[in-house]
């Protein structure tokens, strides 16, 4: 059976379709599956082994310089590439507009959520079929049963499983922080990362930084200005970042991609949580933890704090966390046995304990 999946972006939106496929491979050997993903996600999307091939969409590209792109050849490209396979089944795991005309663009019969459950109703009309996924689980849960649905076998009540396979030998004895992210409100304070750095150094563990972008590494900079333990590294690919986070003795990380590729991996990974809500696109793994903001205005969803606008970082509801209490959570997390949150999710919507 030949499948196209269609999941353009985010990284860790990509990184949540994972159990789907592995779901998808266990239920129908012989399955082909190849996947339509925004350029710059495909090294991470080629990661799961069920995946035969990746068609990378430059919708960034195509929407930021349409004639460029028409007159290059490179929409054209693009179309080509989606329609050469006639797939058995198309399924839009991503409910918008774009990736429903993506899919449009595919050789097969096009599967997605329906009206009640897409992010933009009106990309169903573009479906041949649609299924009810309400948005009362995390999004890795919704998509696959998503896909259970659109190819035809059950979940019952197997586990989660991203596909990635842990490290191959021990651990490394380093930790890797993840500071950089798109909204000022989901940053932590850089004394917030020095202290947990030094907690780091005093257990003789080294801590690993990446930056992207001037921001980015100015706050890396600040991070690891006078603390010997810390190493700010070049810039890096996701060919390059991957192995890194794999072997990884544990990630601290803020709202961004790279943590749920941690998860992905079973990297002992937390979570710090301010603005968003973690329930629904939280970390997804079996040894994830987060650490939500307790504040009454919390999850705001907002990139700009309304208690202090003028913040870059670290706002109040992220500020209030202590390195002493992200590092015993952490060091919990490191020794705590591996959990299927996929279970816990499906326990949660049932009104069941969570067990």
């Amino acid at each position: 059976m030949r499948l196209l999946v269609v999941k353009l972006s985010s990284l860790g939106d990509v990184v949540h379709t994972f159990p789907a496929l592995t779901d998808a491979a266990a239920a129908l050997p012989g399955l082909d599956v190849d996947w339509a993903v925004e350029e710059a996600f495909a090294p991470v999307a080629r990661l799961h082994p069920a995946v035969r091939r990746t068609i990378s969409v430059p919708l960034r590209r195509l929407k930021k310089h349409p004639f460029a792109a028409w007159h290059s050849g490179e929409a054209a490209a693009v179309r080509r590439a989606l329609g050469e396979t006639r797939y058995d089944l198309v399924i839009d795991a991503q409910g918008l507009m774009k990736s429903a005309l993506v899919a449009a663009c595919a050789n097969g019969p096009r599967h997605g959520f329906d009206r009640t459950s897409a992010r933009e109703p009106l990309a169903t009309l573009l479906y041949a079929e649609t299924h009810h996924v309400p948005e009362t689980e995390h999004m890795a849960t919704r998509i696959r049963k998503l896909f259970a649905a659109a190819l035809g076998y059950r979940l019952d009540r197997r586990p989660a499983d991203t596909g990635l396979s842990p490290a191959t030998s021990a651990r490394a004895p380093y930790l890797v922080f993840l500071h950089g992210t798109t909204w000022p409100t989901k940053t932590w304070t850089r004394e917030g990362w020095r202290a947990l750095a030094s907690h780091a150094a005093a257990e003789g563990l080294r801590v690993l930084l990446f930056a992207h972008g001037a921001a980015e590494t100015a706050r890396a900079q600040a991070i690891a200005e006078g603390l010997p333990a810390v190493e700010l590294l070049p810039p890096q690919s996701l060919d390059t970042l991957a192995p890194l986070l794999q072997a990884a003795a544990g990630v601290v990380s803020v709202d961004t991609g790279l943590g749920h590729l941690a998860a992905a991996y079973g990297v002992p990974t937390l979570g710090l949580y301010g603005p968003t809500n973690p329930r629904l696109t939280g970390l997804f793994g079996a040894r994830v933890r987060e650490l939500p903001s307790t504040r009454a205005c919390a999850p705001c969803e907002k990139a700009r704090c309304r208690i202090a606008p003028d913040t870059r970082d670290g706002p109040p509801c992220l500020a209030d966390l202590g390195a002493g209490a992200v590092w015993q959570a952490l060091k919990a997390l490191q020794a705590a046995p591996a959990v299927d949150k996929n279970r816990k999710s499906m326990a949660h919507e049932a009104g069941l304990p969570d067990r």
